[in-house]
């Protein structure tokens, strides 16, 4: 009898010492489940609380008596895990509620400010970091944000973001990471919240050349101030007095009837219509001060175009590539202004031929009265400069061609700084070998009759519209 209860007391007490095994076995296996289906894991605190469980547990391999005390203390382990999961879980099911503000548009290198409202809708106090979505191309300061929602409170961050590209960009997510109230887990939420924004080209040197012309402070950009043949005072309209405008435009019986200084605002007779085509191809690919030569055609373009529209001229655009990728019909009015940034701004040089046939195919379509055609291109092999000269000069007659070749830096500063080295000296015998094909070919473009603006991508644009405004002072339409 006393060896069945021995045998009965035996068994017990080796149960009794896998108990904390066990209940080790119960931690281990919410903590596998929380990781995998509620992106719910473990922190530091959770893995000390657990190692010192399994020290105690080892423990009673050396100390049988201190079973069930080890026991109770696994138990108060799962027990406060369990419920401090369940708070954090709870609150940050449904109880989170973020919001955005972000304008719809900005330009390329400015800075945009960019809103991010977290609102807590618990009872509980949550903290922890927010992040919000950075698109590609994108710099942002900061980063993050440390969280701390008091119950049913709400907190805003500010970051400023600052793109280096031009294009359509999507935020979709925001990732926030949430402790609980016993800092044992750490949840980790993405959020879907989306928002569009369109980067434009930097329009500041529209605003600055307007101020600049007002001032007749033109010079300051490198725009020449060309002397017009014959008469440019075509009366337009009268409008209010500006601290900017010349004293003897002053309509005086306006002013004395109005009791308001009134000038009148002339402009010219001349009525041009411009196209430009933009070749999007791998000829633009090089990049320069981080901007690829596409880009900086872009600005010049878009410069030319505020200028042309300015005088009352008719201005469109067609982009290409291998193919036709946007065309903008010749229009006047400030509002062409905008579909002009429309059709350029998410345009990008793609490593493919361009096709030159069907880019000017397009515009003998397209375009039949008499224009200034301007190409903005770049020529780098016998193949592509033997495109460009003849179709350009295939315009002449028809239309008035002008071709605007970009130069790159690297080949001229090869060509006109070698080295002592021999590597050197031949590198720089076929930059300067190459130059000189490239002047031939802008010398046949001159003798054919084709007008040339042959400038660094980061210099174009006053060359660029001081040769509109020579043209325009001509009449060579």
């Amino acid at each position: 009898m006393n060896d069945a209860i021995n045998q009965v007391a035996k068994q017990e007490f080796q149960w009794l010492t896998q108990l904390p095994w066990l209940l080790l076995a119960l931690i281990a296996l919410p903590l596998v489940l929380a990781a995998w289906r509620s992106k719910i894991y473990p922190t530091r605190w959770w893995i000390a609380w657990v190692g010192l469980a399994v020290a105690l547990s080892l423990f009673t391999v050396f100390a049988p008596a201190m079973i069930i005390a080890v026991g109770i203390l696994d138990g108060l382990v799962i027990t406060v895990a369990a419920v401090d999961y369940l708070l954090l879980y709870l609150a940050t099911n449904d109880g989170i509620h973020v919001s955005r503000e972000l304008p719809r548009t900005c330009s390329l290198g400015v800075p945009v400010a960019s809103e991010l409202t977290v609102e807590n809708g618990t009872l509980l106090t949550l903290s922890g970091e927010v992040c919000d979505d950075l698109p590609e191309h994108f710099t942002a300061s900061p980063n993050q944000h440390t969280l701390r929602l008091p119950p049913r409170g709400r907190m805003t961050a500010h970051r400023k973001m600052t793109p280096t590209r031009r294009g359509a960009f999507e935020l979709e997510y925001v990732y926030m990471g949430f402790l609980s109230p016993l800092r044992l887990w750490n949840r980790q939420l993405r959020l879907e919240l989306h928002n569009r924004l369109n980067v434009y080209p930097d329009m500041k040197q529209l605003s600055d050349y307007a101020l600049l012309a007002r001032t007749n402070r033109l010079s300051l950009i490198g725009v020449r101030r060309t002397r017009r043949i014959g008469q440019d005072s075509d009366f337009e309209r009268l409008r209010d007095y500006s601290r900017d405008d010349n004293y003897r435009h002053i309509d005086w019986r306006s002013t004395a009837r109005r009791h308001k200084l009134t000038v009148r605002q002339f402009q010219s007779d001349q009525s041009q219509r411009v196209m430009f085509l933009l070749d999007c191809g791998r000829m633009m690919t090089n990049e320069r001060d981080g901007y690829s030569l596409l880009d900086h055609a872009l600005n010049s373009v878009l410069m030319m175009s505020y200028v042309a529209l300015s005088q009352g001229d008719a201005v469109g655009m067609l982009c290409f590539s291998d193919t036709i990728h946007a065309f903008i019909p010749p229009r006047g009015g400030s509002s062409q202004m905008n579909r002009l940034i429309q059709a350029g701004f998410d345009q990008f040089p793609r490593l493919v031929e361009s096709r030159y046939d069907q880019a000017f195919l397009y515009l003998s379509t397209h375009c039949k009265r008499r224009s200034l055609v301007v190409l903005t291109t770049n020529v780098i092999d016998e193949v592509n400069g033997a495109a460009v000269v003849d179709y350009l000069t295939n315009l002449s007659g028809h239309h008035l061609p002008l071709g605007v070749l970009l130069r790159d830096h690297t080949m001229f500063d090869a060509a006109d700084s070698p080295s002592g080295s021999r590597f050197s000296m031949y590198r720089s015998a076929a930059a300067a070998d190459i130059l000189l094909w490239r002047h031939q070919v802008l010398k046949d473009l001159e003798h054919r009759g084709v007008l040339v603006v042959d400038a660094f991508p980061d210099e174009l644009t006053a060359p660029l519209v001081n040769q509109y405004l020579e043209i325009k002072a001509k009449h060579l339409l």
